[in-house]
């Protein structure tokens, strides 16, 4: 898939004042500092598309793009910030939730792990959440390029590992690199073929 244009629409705190066309969206969600913003600007090859900030946390609302003027590329906020107070903790946990599971235009859910890392407890419990919902979800590592090869498949086969010992089938799995493009052409790819699936 060639991304022709790509531009930002709105941000809001509700599913409910989001887009109301019917139209794909691929949200993506992960973790404080994983590297959601840059794997946006990567994918979409607009490097200052969704704003990367050296402060974790900072996306605190629903923000939709507009791709190639028919598809949508979601950025949710994170869920973990243990920095948070649990008001506003609260309060991100409800606009997550709220979009996850109300959204019917949302197609797929791209969940961002850093590979850098052992399986996280947050991450996993998610990830039930999600499969309790009935969720379409996918993994995607990132920051591959600051491992190994082997390294980085390495911990990426023990995360697959762990997730098999309570999952059937694993997810849709995806290992990118913001710095070096690599799973861009992997995860557009995907995005095309969900695409030609008409929305009900």
């Amino acid at each position: 898939m060639i991304i022709n244009n790509a531009c930002f629409v709105i941000s809001n705190s509700r599913a409910d004042k989001c887009p109301q066309e019917i139209r794909h969206e691929y949200a993506f969600i992960g973790r404080s500092n994983v590297g959601k913003s840059s794997l946006i600007n990567m994918l979409t090859g607009r490097k200052g598309l969704a704003m990367a900030s050296a402060t974790p946390g900072k996306t605190m609302l629903i923000n939709h793009f507009l791709i190639n003027d028919s598809w949508y590329i979601v950025d949710l906020p994170g869920y973990g910030y243990a920095c948070r107070n649990k008001q506003s903790r609260g309060n991100l946990k409800k606009i997550i939730e709220s979009y996850i599971l109300n959204r019917t235009q949302m197609t797929n859910l791209f969940v961002l792990v850093d590979s850098r890392h052992e399986p996280q407890k947050i991450d996993l419990e998610f990830f039930e959440w999600l499969g309790e919902n009935g969720v379409p979800f996918s993994i995607v590592f990132t920051k591959t390029d600051k491992l190994s090869k082997e390294a980085a498949r390495r911990n990426v086969k023990k995360y697959c590992d762990q997730l098999l010992e309570t999952w059937e089938e694993l997810p849709p799995v995806f290992v990118t690199s913001s710095e070096t493009g690599v799973g861009r052409d992997n995860i557009l790819d995907y995005i095309e073929q969900l695409n030609r699936i008409p929305l009900e």
